[in-house]
């Protein structure tokens, strides 16, 4: 039997698990100011990840407008902060 480091075996563990998505969802929550902007999250209501999907919502008209422009910028930056492929579409609420 091969020895890993702890550290290892959590993240080996995390793969294999449903528990990634949900710690995925934590992540995008912690640094969404970080990746938009402070002003981008005041004014964002709720961010979640459901299947691969990002759903932001929030009740600024424009902001909305905004967001749907920025789609394609918004999934490479969120997959780039949690280090690999985990969103593929975009829905602004």
């Amino acid at each position: 039997m091969s020895e890993i480091s702890l550290g290892d075996a959590i993240k080996l563990f995390l793969r294999k698990s449903r528990l990634k998505t949900g710690i995925q969802a934590l992540q995008i929550e912690e640094v969404w100011a970080q990746l938009m902007g402070k002003t981008i999250a005041k004014y964002t209501d709720k961010i979640q990840i459901i299947n691969q999907t990002l759903f932001i919502k929030t009740h600024v008209g424009s902001l909305k407008q905004e967001l749907v422009y920025q789609k394609d910028k918004i999934i490479e930056r969120v997959n780039e902060a949690l280090g690999e492929k985990v969103i593929k579409e975009v829905v602004i609420q």
